[in-house]
Order: C-alpha cells, then sequence, then structure tokens
C-alpha cells in the first residue's frame, strides 16, 4: 500500500493552500476514478485533500443561465428542474453515463477530470506516454478499437471517457477554478487539452488549481436539444461515438444549432465544422449529413477504429434529423 495523508477542507482557498504545502496531494471528491486509479497503484498521491464540504449548490444565473457548485453530486445536476427544461441535452448525457450508484457518489468538478479508460493506461505492463512521459503508446500499434480518430498524436490515441463533459462543450459552459492567485474562469473549449507530445497534460488547470463551479451560460437553442450514445451494451458501458445536439428552425432553415462529440478525440469534441455547414442551410437529413462528412474530414482511424467514421456521421444526422422532426 502507497501511503497517504487525508485532509478535509471547508472552503476553497484552504484547499489550495492545504494542496499547496503537501507534495504530491490529489482534490478528493466523490473518489469514483481516483480511488479506482490508487487501488490499480496507477495513481499514487502522497496526500489527498477532501473537498466534498464544498459548493454543492445549482443556481440560477441573473443572466439566465445556471452556476453548478463543483461538488454537486451528478445525480442532482441530472434531476434538476431547471437542467431537466433547459438543458435536456445534459440531463440525459449524466443518466447515461454511469449506474445510479455511482452517479450518487461522482461530483460534477470529479467528472470532468476523469481519466482516460484506456487500457494501456490501466496496465503498468504497457507502454503508456500519458501514465509515464516518454514511455511510448502501445495502443497505436495494439488493440484500439475504442480510441480517437479526431485530434489524436502519435504519443496518444486515447479518448476522454465522460458523457457530462459532451454537452458541456456544446453549451460553450465555462470552469471557474481557485488557485494560488486567486479565482479565474476557463472557457470550457480551453479546458481539456489534446495530447500533441504531451498527453499527461490534460487540462488547463494551473498546479494546485480546483475547480469550484461550472456556469452554464443562458442557451434558448438548448431547450430543443437531446444527447445520444452509442456503446456495445445498454447500460454502464463507455460510449463508441456519442452526440450531444441542439436545433433551432425558423421556416425550415437551420438559425441556430450546438453539436460535441465524444468517444472520438481526447478531449470533448466541439464539432465547429458542421455546426458552420448547418447555419442557414435547410433542416433536411442530406444537409444534416453533409455537415457530418465535413466535420469528420479528417478523421485519421486506426486499423481497429475506422467503423467511428461512418457511425458518427450516421448518429449525428439522425439525432438532427430526430430534432427537426420534433421541432416541426
Amino acid at each position: 500500500m502507497t501511503p497517504f495523508t487525508y485532509t478535509r477542507a471547508d472552503h476553497p482557498a484552504q484547499a489550495v493552500d492545504v494542496a499547496q504545502a503537501l507534495a504530491g496531494a490529489k482534490y478528493l471528491g466523490g473518489g469514483t476514478n481516483l480511488i479506482d486509479l490508487m487501488r490499480e497503484t496507477i495513481e499514487r498521491p502522497a496526500a489527498l485533500v477532501d473537498v466534498t464540504a464544498l459548493d454543492d449548490t445549482i443556481t440560477e444565473t441573473d443572466e439566465g443561465g445556471l452556476r453548478i457548485g463543483a461538488a454537486a453530486k451528478n445525480t442532482a445536476l441530472a434531476a434538476h428542474p431547471l437542467v431537466r427544461r433547459r438543458y435536456p441535452m445534459l440531463s440525459r448525457a449524466i443518466v447515461a453515463g454511469a449506474s445510479a450508484q455511482i452517479r450518487n457518489m461522482a461530483t460534477v468538478g470529479g467528472n470532468l477530470l476523469q481519466r482516460t479508460r484506456c487500457a494501456y493506461f490501466y496496465d503498468d505492463a504497457s507502454r503508456c506516454n500519458k501514465r509515464e512521459p516518454g514511455a511510448g503508446c502501445d495502443a497505436v500499434e495494439g488493440f484500439n478499437r475504442i480510441h480517437a480518430i479526431l485530434g489524436a498524436s502519435l504519443d496518444c490515441v486515447a479518448t476522454h471517457p465522460s458523457d457530462m463533459c459532451v454537452p458541456l462543450a456544446a453549451l460553450d459552459a465555462i470552469v471557474h477554478v481557485h488557485g494560488t492567485t486567486g479565482p479565474r474562469a476557463i472557457p470550457f473549449a480551453d479546458f481539456h487539452l489534446l495530447p500533441g507530445e504531451t498527453p499527461e497534460i490534460e487540462t488547463a488547470l494551473a498546479p494546485g488549481e480546483l475547480i469550484t463551479a461550472i456556469e452554464l451560460p443562458a442557451a434558448p437553442v438548448a431547450a430543443q436539444s437531446t444527447y445520444r450514445k452509442v456503446r456495445d451494451r445498454a447500460s454502464y458501458a463507455f460510449a463508441l461515438v456519442s452526440v450531444a445536439a441542439a436545433l433551432d428552425i425558423e421556416d425550415g432553415t437551420v438559425t441556430d444549432v450546438r453539436l460535441a462529440l465524444g468517444g472520438v478525440a481526447h478531449k470533448p469534441w466541439r464539432a465547429a465544422k458542421a455546426e458552420a455547414a448547418l447555419r442557414g442551410r435547410p433542416a433536411t437529413h442530406d444537409a444534416f449529413l453533409a455537415a457530418a462528412e465535413a466535420e469528420l474530414s479528417d478523421a485519421a482511424p486506426l486499423r481497429d477504429n475506422a467503423f467511428k467514421v461512418p457511425l458518427a456521421k450516421r448518429t449525428i444526422a439522425a439525432v438532427l434529423s430526430s430534432l427537426a422532426g420534433d421541432a416541426a
């Protein structure tokens, strides 16, 4: 067993101070990912700073959005009436993400910091640049069926596992954090990083920074939204491809669209090319399929996961067609 110390924090500044004072400290929320990694000795923190006593409220902002405390449980967020009414894609993604028991434990802040479920990352007998920088990546030439088709590099082809983060990317969420220099806000699009040559650096967090809240801007288009997850079995499986989509149509024309993909990249993938291809275009299945083709034009599949490219295209078109039908 790797020994570690445990401290409970009552407010963000205290948590940051404690983490700064204890070398090798990690923040502990629900522990649904970190504790598993500690059991597998993939993570070996010398200290845990429990932050579950921090803000867990979900409140409406003056601008009509929502502010979600980082310690809020996934279950509470999915069930919140304002989330279900204004951002149904988010509620559906959370429910699709895990068992009820895990959702009852997992925190919103911790969900953003999940690490990949790549088998080579979990196997310390394998080469993994994310686990040991410079070691190499056995997944590139190994069994890579679940791995990335967009934004990967030769140093890492892992995918981000979160369902909740996919709609957060589509909704232009803002991540509020607290560090040694005080609070700051990070646009969600900038929070998770592509692997490049440093796949071990997964987020834009500075050392010791703590997630304190997630802010959802007001987004009327999100009221007409959904989340679809394609996976190997009906429950408790990570996405092969997932789609978070919102669509606004007037007189048969797309006036606004939000689209993000999961299971295809090292970070939740905002489908900006598809969005640009759809705005101002007819809301037809052919247009949706053409937009999906544009988004997947840069896909670089590996030996075992080429099926994800047509699967992603068909899923995007099907989800948007379903929303268009609902709108009509």
